[in-house]
């Protein structure tokens, strides 16, 4: 473990913007909510690993997770009336590397908006921006929205809004009805040069369309968000893509958005699903998933279902990465920079 005092400064703007994130959402009657982080049962979720503790007392053995994100608490308050709500605190997702952008341990933000789709609430998240910059500008600047984070210079007036079918035909020159269906874009895919089949000692494996669509997407589309002068709006995933989110009305995307600033991934937003039947489809999906991919057998917090029935009202929720979020208004290249004790 190293301390890393060359940081304060940054670490101060880093202080002042988690404070101004608190004041904003506690002037838009957001109630913040304290939660636990070492939960007996998680929603499955393929695409992710978590970390697996055990609570000792003599003969007494219980499996415990640290929580990934306080979604399922979260939604459970929301089902008691709790209205709008946001849980500002730690976060951990196992078996992710390391880098610039991300620590197994880290810092989120996520928030929900009752009675707001999700674009709607893209809204109220750019006028948090708004005020993040305010309260984080350095002294010598305007009144106005514009901002650098290394060396790329965007405004915070609006979004730049893209549908994901619209970024794909412009970054990686694929239509949307290649897009939204699985043969095709595998085609498409093989046409550009990217490996469809690995081979290894346990035989031939055909990457599937979701592994595909990540490599495009991580290698031809990212990159290019929030580089066109504002913040982009990345909205309209395909269904594969939001297990806990919405459908749209034309069967083949979810009403999910992420948020990007020079091409830095911010924050992920659902218009969340409160079908009860339709999540435990779903999450039954990706229970058969992270099984077949070997993950961590954690309990599966069924019980969410059961509140599901209840009768989630209608939100929509945002998780946001609050270190990225660091790195953007105190303009630093890492992490690793806002940081006063780091862990080699």
């Amino acid at each position: 473990m190293r301390t890393l005092p060359q940081n304060i400064t940054h670490y101060r703007t880093y202080l002042r913007m988690m404070q101004a994130i608190e004041t904003y959402l506690h002037n838009n009657n957001f109630l913040k909510v304290d939660l636990p982080v070492m939960l007996p049962a998680l929603i499955p979720e393929s695409y992710l690993e978590v970390f697996e503790t055990e609570y000792r007392y003599f003969d007494t053995r219980r499996s415990f997770y640290l929580a990934p994100s306080p979604e399922l608490l979260l939604k459970r308050l929301l089902v008691d009336g709790v209205g709008n709500c946001y849980y500002l605190g730690k976060a951990f997702r196992n078996s992710e590397p390391e880098s610039s952008k991300h620590r197994g341990e880290f810092t989120m933000l996520e928030m929900y908006k009752v009675g707001a789709d999700y674009l709607q609430l893209a809204d109220t998240v750019l006028e948090m921006l708004q005020a993040l910059h305010v309260a984080t500008r350095p002294k010598h600047t305007s009144s106005q929205m514009m901002r650098t984070y290394q060396g790329i210079s965007f405004d915070l007036s609006k979004w730049e809004k893209l549908t994901v079918a619209e970024a794909f035909k412009r970054y990686a020159q694929i239509s949307a009805e290649e897009l939204f269906d699985e043969e095709q874009f595998i085609a498409s895919v093989r046409k550009k040069g990217y490996q469809t089949v690995r081979t290894d000692s346990s035989g031939e494996h055909t990457y599937s369309y979701e592994d595909l669509w990540s490599q495009i997407y991580a290698n031809e589309i990212e990159k290019n968000l929030g580089t066109a002068g504002h913040p982009t709006l990345l909205y309209d995933y395909p269904i594969q893509f939001a297990s806990l989110a919405k459908p749209n009305a034309d069967g083949t995307t979810a009403a999910r958005f992420e948020m990007y600033i020079a091409g830095v991934e911010l924050g992920n937003c659902y218009g969340e699903l409160s079908d009860w039947k339709l999540q435990h489809h779903r999450l039954v999906k990706e229970q058969q998933k992270r099984e077949a991919s070997g993950k961590i057998a954690h309990v599966p917090d069924w019980g969410f279902i059961d509140v599901l029935k209840r009768g989630l009202p209608d939100c929509a929720g945002i998780a946001i990465g609050v270190e990225r979020l660091g790195m953007i208004f105190a303009d630093v290249a890492s992490i690793a920079d806002i940081r006063l004790i780091e862990i080699d």
